[in-house]
């Protein structure tokens, strides 16, 4: 079977099981995408180095224990 034709036999699947109204509903929904993935991909984590990537992670912790603090003294005693 060929791309086209899988294609042209997914869309039919499609219109006998939803109709053909909701058959574009669900097309018009699901989308495409647009852009590039892997270079906007690349592009965000090129300027990750190892070191800033720790330091990210230490930050999230220290906020984290800190939240988990104010929480447990908020608490009812």
């Amino acid at each position: 079977m060929t791309p086209i034709e899988l294609r042209q036999r997914g869309y039919q699947a499609l219109v006998d099981s939803l109709g053909a109204i909701d058959a574009i509903l669900f097309l018009q929904q699901a989308g495409w995408g647009v852009g590039n993935y892997t270079t906007e991909r690349y592009q965000r984590l090129f300027p990750l180095t190892r070191t800033k990537f720790w330091q990210n992670i230490q930050c999230i912790r220290a906020r984290k224990a800190n939240i988990d603090v104010v929480a447990v003294s908020q608490q009812p005693i």
